[in-house]
């Protein structure tokens, strides 16, 4: 389900991002650019509201920004890689890596919390996060997502 909603325009394997405010930006641009988020502004402003409420980073070097929004016209998700990492104000102080952001309609409530949590359990897998570290091709990160899903 995550890797049929994780398009390879919606993934960035070289995000270049200062902070995590320019991250969720770059991320909602690549969903903003296929129209599945209608006004980027707004969309984006919702995720630093849900920010605000405790960081989505989780520690291990991932973040799972996330908001229901208004501004989004269908329930999709973006991926991005950082090498040097970027400070998310992460549980355990380690900067970010991996970026995965969900986007959804206000009114998809159900659906959205299956997904944060199916994105939740699948980077449990140790083997599933070094993969994706890994990956050179966006197909190959589609790939890694769906073998354990």
């Amino acid at each position: 389900m995550i890797s049929e909603l994780l398009k390879e325009s919606f993934i960035d394997l070289d995000i270049s991002a200062a902070s995590k405010h320019e991250a969720i930006d770059r991320l909602s641009l690549l969903l903003h650019s296929s129209g599945k988020v209608s006004d980027q502004n707004n969309f984006v402003k919702a995720v630093l509201e849900r920010e605000k409420l405790g960081s989505t980073a989780i520690g291990a070097g991932i973040a799972i920004p996330h908001a229901r929004a208004n501004a989004v016209n269908e329930v999709s998700i973006a991926f991005a890689r950082s090498g040097g990492g970027i400070d998310f104000n992460s549980v355990d102080g380690d900067p970010v890596h991996l970026i995965f952001l969900l986007a959804a309609p206000i009114e998809s409530g159900s659906l959205y919390l299956k997904l944060l949590a199916r994105i939740s359990r699948l980077l449990r897998y140790q083997d599933l996060i070094e993969d994706l570290k890994k990956a050179t091709t966006k197909e190959e990160v589609i790939a890694i997502i769906a073998a354990k899903e």
